[in-house]
This record gives structure tokens, sequence and C-alpha cells, in this order.
């Protein structure tokens, strides 16, 4: 023991190893409630003890172990009969340091993985893999997950319990995932973290509740990727996301409407960001293993390399769109690409693009945006007016819709 720490010293040290904790009491009992219930018991009585005795050496030990003794005394009272997994020599009548010692020996990757990958679990809605990631593994608050989602705080919880409902009965297994099976997982958990990211991004204002959810985007991937520091794709996520986020301060004036990308002033662009994701890009490429992370942050690098926006390396960007097709064909990359077509050849071959597109996205409201934009540009008026009330009656944020309506107004 040492200092005796002040309230945000521990608040921290709870926040940073909710991961490592939760991940290890799932692993024992196998029971995702039970593992929440017991790392809550153990947080409260750090918050107790630790000012009165000082930090222990290695909190995430502690409160394992102190999460574990509080989860068997819950299920004796209970006397409920649970089937546990076979001696733990970590928890086998383990000391504090000696837990210690043996959990920094260990590899944990796995059971923070399988945390990871139950909050993804495929049988859930993107909603419910969302809300729990966020509530399970980053422990925001209901209130502030629902916020969010502009939900009331009982529909959040109600949906938090049914995502928690279909994981007990997903019989997900535990033993120690082979080289196949974990890298599925390692996708799954960045396609959810990604997830995350964007439903953040839809309306990133600094002063938004949603704001909050990019960074806690950020967070898991830097998470996932100190778990797994050999993987370019992790990153070529954690690079886009920082490349995107970099930019939060420039997307929205005064009034919270969207500033588009060549409107803003790039001065505002978080440099640290830019610089740290540029350096993720350059570790990825030696492994000559380029995937669509890897290849979206590429673009976005492109964009944040350009001082101003005729400097913008359009032909570089479209060159990386037909990659990102060939590996990962999708409408909306295709959709994304006929931006770059727009400013190397026109409105009129950005147009037959989305034109056809225009029956595999009709509800997108960025097809109908964009399409919109174009028909203008070519002097058609009412085909454009036309466009821009759909995007309109396809916006998921004020700002979407304020921005479309600006648009009317140039009409």
């Amino acid at each position: 023991m040492t200092r005796t720490p002040d309230p945000s010293w521990i608040e921290a040290r709870l926040v940073g190893a909710r991961p490592r904790v939760l991940a290890a009491l799932l692993r024992w009992f196998r029971d995702l409630d039970l593992a929440e219930e017991a790392f809550q018991e153990a947080c409260l009585r750090a918050l107790k003890n630790w000012p009165e005795k000082g930090p222990p050496r290695d909190a995430a030990a502690w409160l394992i172990m102190v999460g574990r003794n509080a989860a068997l005394d819950q299920v004796r009272k209970a006397r409920r009969l649970r089937q546990l997994p076979s001696n733990d020599p970590a928890f086998d009548r383990a000391t504090e340091t000696d837990l210690a010692e043996r959990l920094d020996a260990a590899d944990c990757r796995d059971d923070i993985l399988r945390l990871l990958f139950v909050c993804c679990h495929p049988e859930l809605s993107m909603t419910q893999q969302i809300a729990l990631a966020l509530r399970i593994v980053s422990g925001l608050p209901v209130a502030r997950i629902a916020a969010a989602f502009l939900v009331s705080e009982a529909a959040m919880e109600q949906r938090i319990t049914r995502a928690k409902a279909r994981i007990a009965k997903a019989d997900i297994p535990f033993e120690t995932p082979g080289p196949a099976e974990r890298a599925e997982r390692i996708a799954a958990v960045a396609a959810m973290i990604y997830l995350v990211f964007n439903e953040g991004y839809t309306d990133a204002h600094p002063s938004s509740e949603r704001a909050s959810l990019c960074g806690e985007a950020i967070r898991l991937a830097r998470l996932v990727l100190r778990m797994f520091p050999a993987e370019p794709e992790l990153m070529g996520l954690l690079a886009l996301m920082l490349l995107q986020h970099s930019r939060h301060r420039a997307r929205f004036d005064a009034a919270r409407a969207v500033i588009l990308l060549e409107d803003q002033d790039r001065s505002c662009w978080d440099r640290r960001m830019i610089g740290e994701a540029l350096a993720l890009l350059g570790k990825a490429m030696p492994h000559h293993r380029p995937g669509p992370y890897q290849i979206q942050a590429a673009i976005a690098a492109l964009h944040a390399g350009a001082t101003c926006p005729k400097d913008t390396d359009w032909a570089g960007i479209e060159r990386l769109y037909q990659a990102l097709e060939r590996r990962a064909p999708s409408p909306v990359v295709t959709l994304n690409r006929a931006v770059a077509i727009l400013k190397l050849q026109g409105p009129q071959a950005a147009l037959e693009i989305v034109e056809s597109l225009a029956a595999a996205l009709d509800g997108y409201f960025y097809l109908h945006g964009l399409r919109g934009t174009l028909l203008r540009e070519l002097g058609r008026g009412g085909e454009a007016r036309e466009a821009f009330g759909r995007a309109i009656a396809l916006a998921s944020t004020a700002a979407e819709a304020a921005h479309i309506r600006r648009q009317l107004d140039q009409l």
C-alpha cells in the first residue's frame, strides 16, 4: 500500500480496470449479470477501503479477488447450484500480491475479447450491441446512453435487459478460441466499435450527448489494439476514427448547422489526432494486409493532408475507393466514389453513378442529398427539389435536415 488516493484517482482506476475485471468474472461465473453485480460490489468496497488503507498494488487484481468473493457469497446465499469452471490458479487461495503477479503474467486477451464479443453477438440488433457495449464495457450510466439515443431511461433499461437475456440463451463458448475464431471475433468487435463511433459521428457537435460516443469508441479501439498490437486492421480502425474525429470542432457552426468538409476551417482540425492516425497507418502498411478500415483511413488521410480544398488529391481518393469496392463492395462505397468522380469529371458523370444506385439506396439519406446537389449543378431545379425533399424525409438528425433545407433555399 502507498499514499492515500483522492476520489478522482480511485474513479480513474475503477474505470480503467472495468473491462479486465468484468472479463475475468464473466469467465469464472459465465453470467453477465452476476459478473456486473460482483464488479459493482468490488467498486463499492474500493471506495470505502482505498481512502482508509491506501491503494492496492494492482487495482484490477484487487477488484477481481474481491468481486469473485462477493459473487461466491451471493451464489451461496441464494442456494443456487452453478457449474463453475475447474480451479483457476490465478484465483485459488491467492493473496492480492500473488494474484497481481499471476494476472500480470497471464494472457487475458481472450477474456476481454470474449466480453466484447458477447456485447456484439450477431443475435443482437445494432442498437442492442451498442447499448450493451456502452453499459457493460464502458460503464456508462443508463441515463446517459438513453440520452444519446433520444429514448427514455426506462426504455433503454428494458433494451439492455432484453439484450442480456438473449445473450444468456446464446450459449457462447468459454474455451480459448482457435486462430480462426479469434480472427472472427476481432472482426465482429471492430465492426461494433465502428457502429458506436458512427452513432456519435452523426451528431458530433461538442455540446451533443452523442459526441461522447466517438470518444468511447476510440477508447474501446485502443483497448483492443493493446491486446492485439500486430493487427493492421485494428490500427486502421483507430486511425480512421481519429482522422474523422479530428474534425469535430469544425463540423458544425454556432447554430449547430452542418459545415461541409470543403467549407471547414482547417485550422480547427486536431493535428495531434491526425499525427497519431498517420503514425498508425505507417505501422499498418508494412504488414501488406490492407483491409477496409485501412483503406478508409488512407482516404481520410488524403483529406487531412490537403491544406485547402483545391489541394485535395481526388485522383488518389478515387483509386482508393476503387480498391475499397474490390475488397468490400457496397452501394455506399460506390456512392462515396461518386463524390470523387464529381470532382474529377463533373456532375453528369457522378450522376450516372448515383442513378445506378437509386434502387439499392432508396432509403438512404445521403444518396438523395448528393443526387439533389448534382441535379442542381446541372440546372435541373425541379428534380433537385424533389430529391432534396426526399432527403429531408430521411434525415436522422435535425442538423442533417437543416443542411438540406439550406440547399433548397439555394434553388
